[in-house]
Formats: C-alpha cells, structure tokens, sequence
C-alpha cells in the first residue's frame, strides 16, 4: 500500500508512515454482552452502530442506548471525541468523529476507533476519508457472507504527513468548508421536518386554505383510478437491462425524496418500450412501488424521453376528476398512506403491494380540484426550495472533494 502512495507526487517535506504506530493506535469496538440489546430509550447509554455513521460525524436521529450493567461490561470499548472511528463490515470505511454529547459512547464491534492519535486529528480524518485510503479500502475481499476490513490492515494503512503547521492549516481549510456543509444538512433537515408538518396538516384537512370551504368527499383510490403494472415480467430478463437504451426501466429502486432518479436508471429497448402501453410513463404520472420496500411514491415532472416500468411499480392515473395525481402524491407521502400500510399488514411484514389491497383504500379529499391544487402549489414550493439546498449541497460537496484531492496530497500548498 506504501508503494501506492509512493507513486504519488508529494513536496520533499512531507513524510510517509505507517497508521500503527507511527501515527495512532486501531483498536476494535464490541459486540454487546449475551442477553443485552439495544433500546431507543435516551436516558440510557449511547451505543454508536454503523447505521448511525456519516461521513464525518454520528448521526443522533435514531440512535440506540444500552443500560448501566451492558455499558460498563464493556467500557474498555468506548470511543470518545479525541478518537476516529471507522466502519469495518456492512458499509465499508466510514470515517469520522463522535460529538461531545456522544463522549464516552460504546462502539459497535461493525468498526473500529483509532486512538493516541500523534498528528492532526482532523487532518487524519480527512486523509482517511480520501480517495486514496477509500479506494484501498474499495479493494477489500469478502471474506464470508459480507465484506470485512480487517483489523492489520488498517493498521498497515499509509499516512501522508505534512509538518504539523500545515496540518493544521489544511485540517482547518477543509474544517471551514465541512461546517458550511454541515450547516446546510442542518437547514435542509429543518425544511423537511417543517414540510412534513404542513403536508399532515394540509392533505388530512386540519388546516383548510383561505377562500375554501365545504366537507370533504370520500373518495376510493381504486374505483377512481387505473393502475397498471408490468404483468409479471412479461418474459423481462435482467440481462436485458441496459446501460444505454431507447427508454428509462424504472425500478423501485430509483425512487428517492419522491423522484426518480434517472442517472442510475437502467434502460430497455424498444420492442420492448411499445410492447405494454398501459406502462409508458408521461409527466404528470404518479407512481408506487409494490414490491420489496412497499409504499414509496414518485411524481413524474421532469421526464425527458420514453419511460417504463418493471414489474415492482405501479403506475396509478386518475380516470375521474376526484383528486389530482400531484394532490394524490402528498397523500401517499403521508400518514394517511403509511397508516393504511400498516393496517394492510396487521403487524406482520408484508413484502408486496396487490392491486386488491388499494381496492380498501378509502380517504377524504377537498371537494373541489381548485383547493387540491392550491394544496399542491404550497407543497410543490416547498419541495422546490428542498431540492435547491440539495443540489447546492452536492455542488459543496463535490467542491469538498477537489479541495480534499488537492490539500491532502500537496498539489496544492497552504504555505
């Protein structure tokens, strides 16, 4: 790995050492004692897994918490501010650091903390989270059901070293840029909690727009619209998705924040676009998915070519003038939806969405498309703002990145 790093142009004053125990020491985190499990109560002990990990930092929404008799069992496994963590098994080498409120928090044995850290904590954070730790990770082998970073081989990682002065301007430098993105998570988070609460509040009726009025109509999705699937798989086979094709294949995995995301669309050709025209999607489509993880919503507004479905998603047209597929979209956002998803499954796990089932829901609407759309118009607003933040973030981001690629290599110097 050394030799990787040596291929690498660096300035004359910076050195190359071995992560352990030139610059830290790696040590394991641990799985919790036999008949101890997790619990989301607060008033207990933080337990760091590597769901809850981000590039960065620990994420606090969801976070799991062991009782005093599990926590001090293993509190030789603790991680604390001074330390890095890194993800060793599921999701591979996330890198960062725990917040004080998370100071003295137990580690999962899913990663590792390095600690007795020599340098610049955050300058070596930064240098693991770059491309070329990354892609050594990257070149893991699985070693049984699911890949695993070994323990020696983080140890044997190499370290670029600048001076400590310049550490510590880079490590700031890149600091600054981390807080404005962390900054805007912040903000885009609160937009979406204060989305969530005006869409419950606006598609269930508790709050009626000015100018309208009137009791709201009970409507059935099914018996006001036509929803078609790709019946079976009409002989769709996996090698024909493509990389480049006549049109988008939509899957349910392409759904996300109720859009799809066509750059990691497959595509199918055209025999097979035109062979089912009850599934060619148009904007203004509104689409659910009804196989692995059920209930996630799409509203087509920015198709640009042919689009069809594979045989996971629904797409649902509205055939009466009921409700309007952009109004029917925030109601399967919501609580209304989500409720009537878990009634379908009586606590049980259902893994498939039939047609039948969406026969039983039942809802209310405004009485007249004139409030669902002004419903909408608010609603749509408040995604537009969203998903400005969002791409502004990802041009941080990426602009994160470069500055990382340059800083922490020595193309480019602070001094």
């Amino acid at each position: 790995m050394v030799n990787e790093i040596l291929r690498t142009d660096i300035p004359d004053d910076w050195n190359i050492k071995k992560l352990e125990p030139d610059v830290g020491f790696v040590r394991s985190g641990k799985r919790l004692p036999k008949g101890y499990y997790v619990t989301p109560i607060p008033t207990q002990h933080p337990y760091i897994r590597v769901a809850d990990m981000r590039p960065g930092y620990v994420d606090v929404d969801g976070l799991m918490y062991v009782p005093d008799e599990a926590y001090f069992r293993i509190q030789k496994y603790r991680i604390y501010r001074d330390d890095i963590y890194i993800s060793v098994a599921g999701t591979l080498g996330i890198v960062g650091q725990i917040s004080d409120y998370l100071d003295g928090a137990n580690l999962t044995e899913n990663a590792n903390r390095i600690t007795d850290i020599k340098c610049n904590i955050k300058f070596l954070m930064y240098w693991l989270m770059s491309s070329k730790i990354q892609g050594l990770i990257n070149q893991t082998q699985t070693l049984g059901a699911q890949p695993k970073l070994a323990l020696t081989r983080i140890r044997n990682f190499p370290i670029i070293l600048p001076p400590i002065e310049e550490q510590e301007q880079i490590a700031e430098v890149l600091c600054n840029v981390d807080t404005l993105i962390s900054n805007l998570r912040k903000l885009i988070r609160k937009k979406k909690d204060i989305r969530q609460g005006t869409m419950q509040m606006l598609v269930t009726g508790k709050k009626r727009l000015d100018g309208f009025s009137g009791d709201w109509v009970k409507i059935n999705l099914a018996k006001n619209s036509r929803l078609k699937a790709r019946i079976g798989w009409q002989g769709l086979t996996t090698a024909e998705y493509l990389d480049e094709g006549y049109s988008y294949l939509i899957t349910g995995t392409d759904f996300k924040d109720g859009r799809i995301n066509w750059n990691g669309c497959h595509y199918v050709n055209y025999d097979r676009y035109v062979q089912d025209p009850n599934i060619q999607v148009s904007n203004g489509d509104l689409l659910l998915t009804k196989d692995g993880t059920i209930g996630k919503v799409a509203y087509i507004s920015d198709l640009n070519r042919p689009a069809t479905l594979n045989s996971g998603v629904f797409v649902v047209k509205p055939i009466t003038d009921a409700y309007t597929a952009h109004f029917m979209f925030y109601v399967l956002e919501s609580s209304v939806f989500k409720e009537f998803l878990q009634q379908l499954s009586a606590g049980s796990t259902i893994n498939h969405l039939y047609q039948k089932d969406l026969v039983k829901f039942d809802l209310y609407v405004p009485p007249t498309t004139e409030e669902q759309e002004a419903i909408t118009g608010i609603l749509f607003d408040m995604d537009l703002d969203i998903y400005k933040l969002e791409e502004k973030l990802s041009k941080y981001q990426k602009i994160m990145q470069g500055m990382m690629e340059e800083l922490l290599t020595g193309k480019v110097r602070l001094v």
